[in-house]
């Protein structure tokens, strides 16, 4: 159900929005693995790459599990297991995947935790995810791949789907579901709920074609017109922001960063009216399955 996502930080400022405490309580920031990979995106689909978080020891056995590291990966996972030579080949679909049949199924077997990020409006959002690392038969580099992990709906968007990505509110949280060398993963997947702490809009077709890389992709519309309405104050605002999200801008100080606490925005029920129209505007979710290392 989820099928695209969204993250227009520079790789630097992502880092900093990505701040948090180790073990000892020390104040850190994750460190970029091949960061010169990463690239900002208003949409980002599935195939696409994304930035994820995890515990630097999935990439270094020796390393303090509680210390995070970013990484560029594509989205749609690939099991280490999977023996043909071109990823493209395989017949299922892995963008998302189902929290309650993720343990038993041999595609999401052996997984570690990861951490994913999205960046929507002004908050960053944190959805949980499984990550795995391909190596092709014939030699060659390895290739890093995830999945969204996906829950049943809350109440409050039920009505747009029946299923929502497992999202992640707070550093506690992140803590528990990134560092598998001390939380068992049994304790760590009753983190994935379902969250009525998010807030949610509408937004243009245009965002169905992936080509399409503007703020445009992320600014809300108002449903029900019958031709995409003027731009809103709101939506002004909006779009202002996202052009100067990116690196470099001197509108965009540090303090404007995002922090993990309260990070998500509570949002009432949708009204009956909007539903109906919402429903039609949106797409079916495809059937996942696949899975791998928590992020």
């Amino acid at each position: 159900m989820c099928g695209r996502t969204a993250c227009s930080l520079g790789a630097d400022n992502l880092r900093r929005a990505c701040a948090y405490r180790d073990n000892r309580g020390r104040q850190r920031q994750p460190e970029w693995i091949r960061a010169e990979r990463y690239r900002p995106s208003y949409n980002k689909g599935p195939q696409s790459s994304g930035p994820v978080l995890l515990s630097r020891r999935h990439l270094q056995q020796d390393a303090d599990s509680s210390e995070r590291v970013l990484m560029d990966m594509r989205w749609g996972l690939v099991p280490s297991w999977f023996k043909k030579d071109d990823p493209s080949k395989m017949q299922f679909n892995t963008s998302n995947c189902r929290s309650d049949t993720m343990l038993k199924k041999s595609s999401y077997k052996a997984e570690e935790k990861e951490g994913e990020e999205e960046w929507r409006g002004w908050r960053l959002l944190t959805m949980a995810g499984i990550f795995d690392c391909w190596e092709p038969p014939a030699g060659g580099e390895m290739l890093y791949t995830y999945t969204i992990i996906t829950v049943d709906a809350s109440k409050d968007v039920s009505f747009i789907h029946h299923r929502m990505p497992a999202i992640l509110d707070g550093d506690e949280a992140i803590r528990k579901w990134l560092d598998f060398a001390e939380v068992p993963t049994q304790e760590a997947v009753k983190l994935i709920q379902p969250t009525e702490n998010i807030v949610f809009h509408p937004v243009s077709t245009f965002v169905n074609s992936v080509r399409n890389n503007a703020p445009q992709c992320l600014a809300p519309i108002e449903l029900g017109a019958k031709k995409e309405a003027e731009a809103t104050p709101s939506s002004k605002t909006m779009l202002g922001w996202l052009k100067n999200s990116q690196e470099g801008s001197p509108q965009k100080k540090e303090n404007d960063l995002p922090r993990w606490t309260s990070q998500f925005i509570h949002s009432p029920s949708p009204k009956k009216t909007s539903a109906d129209i919402l429903q039609q505007w949106l797409g079916k979710e495809g059937q996942p399955a696949a899975k791998k290392r928590k992020a």
